[in-house]
């Protein structure tokens, strides 16, 4: 089964173009299975796979520990694969069609309020070392919505400040532009002009954001910056809360869901829609709050 694998991997990679992150978890999943299949079934080519086996497979994996959300990846990555085989035709027929992926119970993501988010930022005031770039990543962070990965990746020659928007990498390699907003303009021409060149060095990379060494910051680094900057603000906050607070506050002002889509490099509008819950739930705790007969 592993040289199928690695046919269906370089698919992955070169054909539908999807992130490292991305192959890895589903080379994790398939090699998973083909070990199962082969140390407990005596199974070594998909032809010989049923719909029992996965299902085997599947109890197996529950029975060890393995949550709702991993096993709902496991099968996820088993069904694109044996339907890879079959839309190649190196498998007749799809083993895995009738196999369901365990649904996951919706958990709305946590939000800051515009006056928590208010507070954070403007704590950050431009006095003390590193506060300007500190400043100059919340805001951007918080008024583009970017992930922080995009934060980390972003490079000087893809922001246009006068026309203020920002050319980001997402999921999947795919580009999009997003707006940067007047208050993240301000934030990023002060550390563009006063702090970046102290920052960098001669081989200093072209990346907007650097470190203390002149140096890419890493996606752990602005988790630690984003956490303690909001602990002095008296918050407990991480990258992807203000991502989720910039969509709730754009639906919560009357932006237009496939705006927000677009802006946050959503695929799938489904994944967007959860912020409409997310709205629905502060308008009920408004209303339980207010109204006299809630």
């Amino acid at each position: 089964m592993h040289s199928e694998i690695d046919r269906f991997l370089l698919y992955l990679a070169t054909e539908a173009g999807l992130s490292i992150n991305y192959q890895l978890s589903n080379q994790r999943s398939l090699e998973g299975f083909a070990k199962w299949a082969l140390e407990q079934r005596k199974l070594q080519q998909p032809s010989e796979i049923t719909e029992r086996h996965i299902t085997e497979f599947l109890s197996f994996e529950k029975a060890r520990g393995l949550g709702a959300s991993s096993l709902r990846l496991e099968v996820i990555a088993l069904k694109r694969f044996f339907r890879f085989l079959v839309q190649r035709r190196l498998l007749k027929a799809d083993p895995s069609e009738g196999i369901l992926a365990p649904r996951l119970r919706c958990e709305l993501p946590h939000t800051l309020a515009a006056e928590q988010v208010g507070n954070l930022l403007d704590g950050v005031d431009g006095n003390k070392k590193l506060d300007r770039r500190d400043r100059a990543i919340l805001e951007l962070l918080y008024g583009s919505g970017l992930r922080v990965s995009e934060l980390t990746n972003a490079k000087i020659e893809a922001l246009d400040l006068e026309a203020r928007f920002l050319r980001v990498t997402g999921k999947g390699n795919k580009t999009r532009i997003v707006p940067v907003g007047e208050r993240a303009k301000e934030a990023i021409e002060y550390y563009l002009l006063i702090e970046r060149p102290e920052l960098a060095r001669e081989h200093s990379p072209s990346n907007l954001f650097l470190n203390e060494h002149g140096r890419k910051l890493t996606i752990q680094r602005i988790w630690q910056i984003v956490h303690h900057r909001a602990k002095l603000a008296g918050l407990d906050a991480y990258p992807h809360l203000l991502r989720h607070s910039f969509a709730t506050h754009l639906l919560g002002n009357g932006a237009d869901l496939r705006v927000i889509q677009e802006m946050l490099g959503h695929a799938d509008i489904a994944t967007t829609q959860i912020y409409t819950h997310v709205d629905q739930g502060r308008l009920k705790s408004v209303h339980r709050a207010f109204h006299p007969r809630a």
